[in-house]
């Protein structure tokens, strides 16, 4: 038997998936930008600091809270299997279906997340599981399967 057909352990409900390697990536190199902005700031003498006006001052903060954003709407994306549905939070959106509204989960070779088929014929984005996390993200498209398996069979 292959060992691509092992059947995963299902784990317990509820259970949370979330992206792992663009949470790291966005704190290291966020930290990383803010830390430098600092020291660069910092490393200026007063003349310098005082030809910044209110509003430069005020468009690199406002540069500084987009990009906080975005980088928040990445880490609150996270896909839970609860007993009774399946809870998909992709940036600020949230959306619940039922188990047995889930035909089936794609994560293709290449894809950046997981595509949910449903059963209205439609498809959803679950970029809780990113294609980027690799193995792990395998390990998690096979769990959520036999969840959505065995939810649909009770």
């Amino acid at each position: 038997m292959p060992a691509g057909s092992d059947r995963p352990a299902v784990p317990s409900l509820p259970h949370t998936w979330r992206p792992f390697g663009v949470r790291m990536a966005g704190a290291v190199l966020g930290g990383g930008l803010l830390l430098v902005c600092a020291l660069a700031w910092i490393g200026f003498d007063e003349e310098t600091q005082a030809k910044f006006t209110g509003f430069q001052r005020g468009t690199v903060i406002a540069l500084g809270l987009l990009a906080f954003t975005l980088w928040f709407a990445l880490v609150r994306s996270r896909v839970v299997a609860e007993a009774e549905r399946l809870v998909v939070v992709n940036g600020y959106r949230r959306r619940e279906f039922a188990w047995a509204q889930l035909v089936a989960v794609h994560l293709p070779p290449g894809a950046p997340w997981v595509t949910l088929d449903l059963a209205d014929g439609t498809t959803v984005a679950a970029m809780g599981i990113q294609g980027s996390d690799g193995a792990r993200a395998k390990t998690a498209v096979r769990q959520l399967r036999a969840i959505a398996e065995q939810q649909t069979h009770r």
